[in-house]
């Protein structure tokens, strides 16, 4: 393997029980460590770094700018708190990007080409670009990942009795949602409202709430045994939203009887808060509090996603997991779509991928098992696949059904399920094993597990390391203790209901399931460039492996 700068290995290995040793790839042009502050940020101000305007995404990722990447991905996190604002603002992109939109409800007229996005619930998204060559039966190289994160979302009626003095909400976990981070953070309110126009027509609309509105108070430590927990998150885990110095308003069936009716008897909008339903309905500039049909509401952290360390090397923010590795995905096709195909090998152009079905799958609900309609265990892929296959096997010189030109689609092709892994913790260094532990601004890290958690095996891994190469990415690896736990991903799931070859990897980051998780500035852009050269390079990496 032969660069513009040195001869670097694919993969790094590191023994945690030496805290002394040298990182392997430090100094390689791989990436760039040297440049740990992103171009696109400006330091000295003890205010923190301001954004220089005009910050962009660059058009390809390449060894030397993975750092442009930071700040555009920072944005995307703050400005999009729930899975409906993130799969919106990807579906701008895309857009943008020249891709159409197409519905589940309508007949697809595909073209060789042509470059599509499919959304399901509003929180999830397939998008797909098809090869000018391809053609029904050829493969696809797929990255699949989830774009939910863990959460606290309103109850249907989140309305709860004023105890002293305190306005409380009726909330409900997410996933690992309302852990102990979630403690004393200012939190903001956002989702999706459905609303009723004057014609009748029932529309959906994102509202955010992004200023501080909901708070879970600690016990001070003074109180003693009271304050250690355990702790009922049904009662002593309660948003605070306001203060009503009046008493309870529950108190009696009289006092309820007064209460004033928002929207009318039988309204949605009589069941909920109503100073929260008057502070949705001036954000959407809603008159009549009867139109809101329903709401799907979260609360969020509303501390912006921000450079940190020394030298700015750091991106502290929430919801990382896994809004990470959807957005370098996104971004990937995004770039692969674009490129000018090329038959030269150099850093900086794509090859020739024009028999390439390009895949980018963002499900919803992977935090709790994928099991409802926009989730990876449900037919979205599946069926996307082979509705791409038949509407394009009319054109297609092949005399095979379309269901077994699905079956041959699917037998060609890769999947990367791509999630967030644990990068490597200086204070529980014993918690890891040696030589698997990912660190951060290195690259994207292969997860392993002997029991069906993750996808990978020999061959996955031998597919994504050829592709690693071509492309100039340094891949880490890592699989967990043998007394710990495993989690899962959408991998093993996919790849059962498809059958494609198929591997997990994905970028690590710290503070897993924390309101607020550490990963490193170049991790963004290192996303990109290996998710886009597996885009690029798996037709001519997939030719290595087929026995005639």
């Amino acid at each position: 393997m032969t660069r513009n700068a040195k001869h670097v290995p694919v993969f790094s290995s590191l023994n945690v029980g030496n805290t002394s040793q040298t990182h392997p790839f430090q100094h390689t042009a791989t990436i760039d460590m040297t440049r740990r502050t992103p171009s696109n940020v400006e330091t000295g101000s003890s205010s923190g770094p301001s954004i220089r305007i005009g910050s962009s995404i660059p058009p390809r990722a390449t060894p030397d700018n993975a750092s442009s990447y930071a700040i555009p991905f920072m944005n995307f996190l703050t400005e999009n708190p729930t899975v409906f604002h993130a799969v919106s603002s990807l579906a701008s992109d895309l857009e943008n990007a020249g891709f159409k939109k197409i519905d589940e409800r309508d007949d697809w007229n595909l073209k060789e080409g042509g470059k599509y996005f499919v959304e399901r619930n509003g929180s999830s998204m397939i998008a797909f670009t098809v090869g000018e060559e391809w053609e029904p039966g050829m493969g696809a190289c797929v990255v699949a990942g989830h774009v939910d994160a863990l959460s606290v979302k309103l109850k249907p009626i989140p309305k709860l009795e004023t105890k002293a003095g305190y306005v409380q909400l009726g909330v409900a976990p997410y996933a690992g949602g309302l852990n102990t981070t979630w403690w004393d953070r200012d939190l903001g309110i956002g989702g999706r409202v459905l609303v009723r126009n004057s014609s009748g027509k029932i529309s959906t609309k994102l509202v955010k709430l992004d200023y501080p509105i909901a708070r879970v108070p600690t016990l001070a430590p003074h109180f003693g045994a009271a304050a250690q927990g355990p702790f009922n998150p049904e009662t002593q885990m309660v948003p605070i939203i306001g203060l009503d110095d009046s008493g309870s308003k529950y108190d009696n069936e009289t006092d309820a009887g007064n209460l004033s009716v928002l929207g009318g008897e039988g309204a949605f909008a009589s069941t909920q808060p109503e100073r929260l339903v008057k502070a949705i309905a001036r954000e959407l500039d809603i008159s009549d509090y009867s139109s809101i049909i329903n709401w799907e509401l979260e609360l969020f952290d509303t501390q912006p996603a921000q450079l940190g360390g020394l030298d700015k090397e750091f991106i502290f923010a929430g919801r990382v997991d896994d809004k990470l590795c959807s957005w370098a995905a996104l971004q990937a096709l995004i770039s692969s779509s674009s490129s000018t195909p090329s038959s030269s090998s150099t850093e900086n152009h794509a090859p020739s991928s024009t028999k390439t079905l390009k895949v980018v799958g963002l499900f919803d609900n992977e935090e709790i098992g994928s099991l409802l309609r926009q989730g990876a265990r449900s037919n979205f892929l599946p069926e996307t696949i082979s509705r791409i296959t038949e509407a394009l096997s009319q054109s297609s010189s092949s005399s095979s059904s379309p269901s077994s030109l699905t079956a041959r689609t699917l037998a060609n092709s890769f999947l990367i399920s791509s999630d967030v892994i644990h990068a490597v913790n200086p204070n529980f260094l014993s918690a890891y094993l040696p030589n698997h532990a990912p660190r951060l601004n290195t690259g994207v890290a292969i997860s392993a597990d002997p029991n069906g958690h993750m996808t990978t095996d020999a061959v996955s891994t031998a597919i994504l390391t050829q592709i690693a190469e071509k492309c100039g990415s340094v891949l880490q690896i890592f699989q967990i203790r043998n007394d710990s736990r495993s989690g899962g991903t959408v991998g093993p799931m996919l790849s059962s209901a498809t059958g494609m070859r198929a591997i997990d990897a994905g970028l690590p980051q710290l503070s897993m399931h924390s309101i607020r998780a550490t990963i490193g500035n170049l991790d963004p852009g290192l996303g990109v460039r290996l998710f886009q050269g597996a885009l690029d390079w798996f037709e001519e990496v997939d030719r290595q492996f087929r026995e005639t």
